[in-house]
């Protein structure tokens, strides 16, 4: 936790009410997100028990396993989610029965309510997209490319600013700091309450109440225990009792609608965070990442389209040191764009030192280094600020995001009455005038910020092919032999 968060947290406590810590939304909302509410037994792994999703706030679809133990009605469950989620996805690339214009955004967009619904598709597709379409407990074509697909999903979900599939609980938390703890803010209910409560109720009674799991039961995917031993446990034994279809199908529904009275609640807490969310103006850079998640999106369908395998459940050494690298470089773009995009994030690496802001005191727009045709322009700028500056003559680059494509070296740092002036040489983004072409550098008594972030593309790394690594990172090279006269020879 950042020091200016902290201390929204503090002032959130304070006043009752959650704090803005940004000025801008940073993810991007479909028109028509689905969103997925899980829930699944406790004390099993991967155990489902529900599911409640669609994309219609008033028509959702639930899904139910009357006994999660038995494998063939958790394939049930598989096959029937599975036909719903590629309607909507084809719905996306154009196949599906609404076309391309039922989603304009060019990819779906899935909503759980938090980081345990993430991890409930992640464990569902891992589960699924091997399953065999032939022999023992086969199962339909859907079944594995739906487990392909969710782990897309959530393998997306690991990367910085991508809004394929979203947890309500995370992006509330990246847009206000509440007055409680950040596992209590994995608590939907709770955290609404702190940023929308209700008008005749403060934030903290609000969260309070949320804790109570006859009001608020948990957003999954685990139920609460209470609920487990006096409702669920018995309607899973009445189901396991009955012999006859109709008393098979009166403890379903008896099933059905003890889980729903748990989800429904989840189900309108979803909708109202994602209504939150669509309040706040996106943030600049917001389309360009979606672009890059709509890219993703039909590159893997292609991939799928093609026949394409299913995702190991590992990834060799070379793979995972790419996919490593991969993040390292979403994690600074997407660092360096939400600060570019808004004051409020820009902060807290002010206040760290990694960037300054301040007034333009003077600029000599026609400084030249070098001499006839090699002579290069490199403006002078000199800033006053009042922040920290931890640079040094030497350092940089730094970069402007209202110029992005423009760098700047520290040449000096004084202090001065009015607080620090730095002074700064320009490089780029000027043309090939002689001297600085009107608004490509800052103009006496601009406010200016240089900060070490960059959102500039940043290659990927180089790394080796698989066989060409050491038998040990599962190259194709065999292992050295090794004999007992060896080992003597060396202990010797």
């Amino acid at each position: 936790m950042s020091t200016l968060t902290a201390l929204a947290r503090a002032r959130a406590f304070d006043r009752g009410r959650a704090q803005p810590i940004t000025t801008a939304r940073h993810v991007h909302i479909a028109r028509e997100p689905m969103v997925c509410v899980p829930l699944t037994m406790a004390g099993e792994a991967n155990a489902p028990l529900a599911l409640m999703a669609g994309t219609e706030r008033e028509s959702p679809r639930l899904w139910v396993v009357p006994q999660p133990r038995a494998r063939d009605l958790r394939l049930e469950f598989a096959g029937s989610f599975a036909k719903t989620l590629h309607r909507y996805l084809g719905a996306s690339i154009g196949t599906g029965p609404g076309g391309m214009g039922s989603h304009m955004d060019g990819a779906p967009q899935l909503w759980v309510p938090n980081r345990g619904g993430i991890e409930f598709l992640r464990l569902l597709g891992r589960s699924t997209r091997f399953r065999s379409t032939t022999g023992p407990h086969a199962v339909s074509g859907a079944v594995p490319r739906s487990g392909m697909w969710l782990t897309f999903f959530t393998e997306q979900a690991e990367h910085a600013g991508a809004c394929l599939l979203l947890a309500a609980t995370d992006v509330l938390g990246q847009h206000w700091a509440s007055g409680q703890s950040a596992v209590e803010d994995q608590n939907l209910a709770a955290l609404l309450a702190w940023i929308a409560p209700p008008s005749d109720s403060t934030a903290a009674h609000g969260a309070l109440e949320a804790e109570d799991p006859l009001l608020w039961p948990p957003a999954g995917p685990s139920t609460d225990p209470g609920f487990d031993r006096e409702v669920l446990a018995p309607c899973i034994a009445e189901y396991d009792r009955a012999t006859g279809e109709r008393a098979r199908r009166r403890a379903v529904a008896r099933i059905e609608s003890a889980l729903r009275s748990q989800l429904d609640p989840t189900w309108q807490l979803m909708w109202r965070a994602i209504d939150q969310l669509r309040q706040l103006r996106p943030a600049a850079h917001v389309p360009q990442r979606w672009a890059r998640d709509v890219d993703a999106f039909g590159a893997f369908n292609t991939y799928v389209a093609e026949g394409g395998r299913p995702q190991p459940k590992r990834d060799s050494a070379v793979a995972a040191a790419i996919r490593l690298n991969q993040l390292e470089r979403c994690r600074a773009e997407y660092d360096a764009q939400r600060a570019f995009d808004d004051p409020l994030v820009m902060a807290e690496f002010r206040l760290i030192g990694e960037a300054f802001a301040g007034t333009l005191a003077s600029i000599t727009a026609d400084r030249r280094i070098g001499t006839g045709r090699h002579a290069v322009l490199r403006p002078l700028a000199t800033v006053v600020t009042r922040d920290p500056v931890r640079f040094a003559p030497g350092d940089g680059p730094l970069t402007d995001p209202a110029r992005p494509q423009q760098k700047a070296t520290i040449i000096s740092v004084d202090d001065v009455p009015e607080g620090v002036q730095v002074t700064l040489e320009l490089a780029g983004g000027m043309g090939r005038a002689s001297i600085a072409p009107e608004g490509s550098v800052p103009v006496v008594g601009q406010r200016v910020c240089y900060s070490t972030l960059s959102a500039a593309y940043q290659p990927q790394g180089s790394f080796p092919a698989r066989q060409d690594t050491p038998w040990t990172h599962g190259g194709s090279t065999e292992p050295p032999a090794w004999s007992m006269e060896d080992a003597d020879e060396e202990w010797s």
